[in-house]
């Protein structure tokens, strides 16, 4: 009878008065009834009676902590291991490259194919299954290293390429692209990334003399350096690829806010760069993306197509490949940059007679660009914000189908 303790879940213990461990089973409902008699029956007497309400041990909220914890530790081994990302995958930003248009270019069979675009980072690793069938150049210009390697924080130069390159679980804008990796920035000790311009220069100039760019991809954009040179060595190997009919896309920065100082980054401040900031999920600009100046750095005031920034594309916790073949999440204008390199590297392989002419040709496509901003009122509009407007690809590629003749010379 005694080993099914359910038997005594309705029951009181009343403890014997000389030896508390002996006891015996009450009825509940007796407490306070003729209490004076029961002590004495029971000798208690001159104390009243005393019962005990029967504690049964809770076995189920024991056994519920222990899977808790047995579960816990599961999900810290999980979360450790790459078995993790393949039993619970991480979500895309597929928003990101629907909204910008990179999807539509896609669906008319655009790869990125035929194009070569060129990115001065802090490398890549190009050990990430999502960069299994890339085809890649590296130049480590920091060691003269061809064997790729990332120096950035948090993989920055990895997470760039993905944008434009994957083809795995990710799929970047244009992932048929011959991709030139350029690692001419590194970890700067406190979670950023920086590099001398000296280098960057030098990298820029592989880009196009040595790997032969179509593209050129400069997310370089962090918080700017209001001390730094407006016409140093970057903006001079900028303007030189510039003059070759290389196109290049650089980053406008990321000191918006209350600090902004009003300017782009270097080197897009540059009047031939394409020059993008950084937009979110509804479509309006991030406030950390750099304000684009109403003049250049002679003093003289912009003209269209080349008011800063000239676009505005999705960065806003993009994900991207990162190191140990893993996914991070990202935001700023150098994400927006990679995505609209990748565009731009899509509208090249539809036309390929844009590839390499002069900077004429390059200010028809950013008239173009402009163009496909156009709102239903048929008026231009810019803001020092959000430049043109939020990229829209097809409509790019449309402008530059009906309009764009860029003549050789």
């Amino acid at each position: 009878m005694w080993g099914d303790d359910n038997q005594l879940d309705n029951v009181d213990f009343m403890p014997e008065p000389t030896d508390f461990r002996i006891v015996s089973a009450v009825d509940p409902s007796t407490n306070g009834h003729q209490d004076g008699w029961r002590s004495e029956v029971v000798g208690w007497a001159p104390l009243p009676v005393h019962t005990v309400p029967a504690r049964r041990r809770n076995t189920r909220r024991i056994a519920n902590a222990g899977i808790f914890v047995i579960l816990t530790i599961l999900f810290w081994a999980l979360l450790k291991s790459e078995f993790f990302w393949l039993e619970i995958p991480p979500p895309t930003s597929e928003w990101a490259y629907e909204d910008s248009g990179a999807r539509d270019l896609q669906d008319i069979g655009l790869t990125g194919d035929g194009v070569r675009l060129c990115m001065v980072d802090t490398g890549i690793d190009a050990s990430h299954s999502d960069f299994e069938n890339l085809e890649l150049i590296f130049r480590d210009f920091t060691t003269g290293s061809q064997e790729p390697v990332d120096r950035g924080s948090l993989a920055h130069g990895t997470m760039m390429a993905g944008i434009v390159a994957a083809d795995g679980y990710m799929v970047g804008a244009a992932p048929n692209v011959v991709l030139g990796m350029a690692a001419a920035l590194g970890d700067d000790g406190e979670g950023g990334n920086t590099g001398n311009e000296e280098v960057v220069a030098n990298a820029i100039e592989w880009c196009w003399e040595s790997f032969e760019a179509d593209i050129i991809s400069l997310s370089l954009g962090g918080v700017n350096d209001p001390n730094s040179p407006r016409n140093g060595p970057t903006v001079n190997a900028v303007n030189v690829a510039l003059s070759k009919g290389i196109f290049v896309v650089a980053a406008a920065g990321n000191d918006g806010g209350d600090g902004d100082d009003g300017r782009v980054t270097t080197p897009s401040n540059v009047p031939g760069v394409i020059t993008v900031g950084a937009s979110q999920k509804d479509g309006k600009v991030w406030e950390g993306s750099s304000l684009g100046e109403s003049v250049n750095s002679d003093g003289q005031e912009r003209e269209h197509p080349n008011l800063k920034p000239e676009i505005i594309a999705p960065g806003v916790d993009l994900i991207s490949t990162g190191d140990n073949n893993q996914y991070y999440t990202s935001t700023g204008t150098s994400d927006s940059t990679a995505l609209v390199g990748g565009i731009l590297a899509l509208i090249l392989e539809s036309e390929p007679h844009l590839k390499n002419k002069n900077i004429d040709c390059i200010d028809e496509v950013k008239y173009a660009l402009m163009n496909s901003t156009i709102t239903d009122d048929g008026l231009i509009s810019h803001n020092s914000k959000s430049g043109y407007g939020v990229i829209n690809g097809m409509g790019w590629l449309t402008e530059i189908q009906e309009n764009v003749t860029c003549q050789s010379g």
